[in-house]
């Protein structure tokens, strides 16, 4: 006999108690670090007893690969909104900010992302997904210069996609650490500016002298 489900209110009340748990686990991250939070912590952060959470998650390992879990996706679906065919057909200047401004709004806005990624310890399943958007990001990077100069070298293009992400991550925690208003947008303004002045001798001059094999092409960049 199959299981009958849930009612639909005792589901309801069930996600909003995971989404205030995950929420507390999100400002306790932030605060602490992932080594140094404790599910005690967490629980104290929701205003629930350590029983209560336990009848959601059975430690802070689960409550990270949940969490994790959410922001990978969101992360994936800015890559999504960052990398179109249209962002990329347009002007260099033009295109960075398309590409760039979704990618440090998801960040601006999920702070936990990078304190649950960089932690040392966090858990195998999650650094292995963010082993694979990292790789994944790189290689949208690497498909970004293929569409503008189809003829350079694998080797060469892996190493500017390196650069630039290295660069782009580099900003970034400027970015993040500058209060938000006008000092936040001044310094994302700068990633950008360096940004530029690094990708424009290898795209942007091709682009200016009319070279044909500058030209982006209008296909959807490898997922």
């Amino acid at each position: 006999m199959s299981e009958e489900p849930k009612p639909r209110r005792r589901q309801a009340r069930g996600e909003r108690r995971i989404a205030q748990l995950l929420q507390a686990a999100t400002n306790v991250f932030c605060t602490s670090g992932y080594t140094a939070a404790s599910t005690n912590a967490i629980a104290r952060e929701a205003h629930v007893s350590p029983g209560t959470l336990y009848q959601y998650f059975p430690n802070k390992e689960a409550i990270a690969i949940e969490l994790g879990d959410r922001l990978l996706h969101e992360m994936r679906e800015a890559h999504g909104q960052a990398f179109t065919a249209e962002n990329l057909a347009l002007p260099l200047p033009e295109m960075l900010d398309a590409v760039v401004d979704p990618l440090i709004e998801f960040n601006c806005q999920n702070p936990v992302f990078l304190a649950l990624m960089h932690g040392s310890d966090i858990p195998g399943r999650i650094a292995e997904e963010h082993d694979a958007l990292h790789a994944s990001l790189l290689a949208r990077i690497g498909d970004l210069l293929g569409l503008y100069l189809p003829d350079l070298p694998q080797a060469e293009r892996a190493l500017i996609a390196d650069m630039t992400f290295a660069v782009f991550k580099g900003g970034l925690a400027l970015v993040l650490a500058a209060p938000e208003g006008p000092e936040r947008d001044a310094t994302s303004a700068e990633l950008k500016k360096v940004l530029f002045r690094y990708l424009d001798p290898i795209v942007g001059s091709a682009l200016e002298n009319g070279d044909d094999r500058a030209t982006p092409v209008t296909t959807t960049p490898t997922p």
